[in-house]
């Protein structure tokens, strides 16, 4: 890979990941270039991995260059850096090791995020809170390390699965997903919590199933969501209609942003790509917090996504089993081509 493609590259993932999100790490690079995956990172987070350099795909070399190029890019974007803690989700909550010598600088720099001028300091600060312990519901037998029992439910650290008991956790209650106001009354009154996941084969990925808290803050959420039941049951009816307005409004202006960006994008295209790219809780580039404030480097990425499934063989390519990175190289030129031609001033 020579260093224009490399930084090409790293500028695609940086970029999909701040429009996402409003800051970057360099995890989020790194998986952005397939060096790392997200169960690796999920094993690390656990304890499980003893540096995250230690399962990464690239070379060492090549990832100092990716890295030299990452901070080029925020820099030339004006972002801020933000040096943030990274813990593992153990009980002990020690501090995680990204690289195989744990030389202080380069620790450093893989734990500052470059945040976007505009991101609230509150989700700043969110960034450094400890994580939340992970607890997971197993799909496969398994055994206890410690007691050699099982149960619904595992705890997994560096020596293995522990049961809840072994893990210190026993006495904790499950609270199914379902009921967000319930969840959250739970977890805030539970001296101890965890979050409960699952792992979806189709999906591949692990999927929230619900919380373990203290039986007495279960108890306690429900009586408070049963006594103001029928106000939340109103206030959901009328936020509910309000943003139905306010989703409407928001893909016109978004589909205006378009038209802004790409006056040759044809009207009906440009409206379709903006309800695509907005419609909430769909995760899309339109609804992060970069989309909504309609940056046009958000609009250009939901624009360049539509390009690339709609007038392209990409998803064929998928299908046929190519990689994604491929996938996207072979087909870049023609989507950059339309781009241009949607860019141009004169009809």
């Amino acid at each position: 890979m020579t260093q224009k493609s490399l930084n090409r590259r790293v500028t695609q993932a940086a970029e999909a990941a701040l429009a996402e999100q409003q800051y970057v790490s360099t995890t989020d690079v790194l998986v952005g270039l397939g060096w790392l995956t997200p169960s690796h990172i999920d094993r690390w987070r656990q304890g499980r991995i003893e540096s995250l350099e230690s399962v990464g795909q690239g070379e060492p070399s090549k990832i100092a260059a990716a890295l030299e190029a990452f901070e080029r890019w925020a820099q030339d974007r004006r972002l801020n850096p933000s040096e943030t803690e990274y813990l593992a989700r153990t009980r002990d909550r020690r501090q995680l090791r990204f690289s195989v010598s744990g030389d202080p600088a380069i620790e450093s720099a893989y734990r500052t995020h470059w945040v976007s001028p505009d991101l609230p300091q509150r989700s700043i600060e969110r960034q450094s809170r400890p994580p939340d312990l992970v607890v997971i519901s197993p799909i496969k037998e398994w055994t206890c390390t410690s007691c050699g029992g099982t149960g619904d439910f595992l705890f997994m650290e560096d020596p293995g699965p522990l049961c809840l008991d072994c893990a210190d956790l026993g006495h904790l209650d499950f609270l199914p997903s379902g009921d967000a106001a319930m969840t959250r009354r739970a977890k805030r009154a539970s001296r101890l919590s965890a979050i409960v996941v699952r792992w979806s084969r189709s999906r591949k990925r692990y999927e929230r199933q619900g919380i373990l808290a203290e039986p007495a803050a279960i108890e306690r959420a429900e009586q408070e969501c049963f006594s103001d039941a029928e106000v939340r049951a109103r206030r959901r009816d009328r936020d509910g209609i309000r943003r139905a307005g306010e989703d409407v409004r928001f893909a016109a202006e978004f589909a205006a942003a378009i038209a802004a960006q790409f006056p040759n994008c044809p009207t009906s295209r440009a409206e379709a790509i903006a309800r695509h790219a907005a419609t909430r809780g769909s995760g899309r580039v339109g609804r992060s917090a970069a989309g909504r404030a309609l940056d046009p480097n958000a609009v250009r990425l939901a624009v360049a996504a539509s390009v690339r499934h709609v007038d392209t063989s990409y998803d064929e390519l998928l299908m046929s089993g190519v990689d994604r990175e491929e996938a996207r190289r072979r087909v870049g030129e023609l989507v950059e081509d339309v781009l241009s031609g949607w860019r141009a001033t004169s009809r």
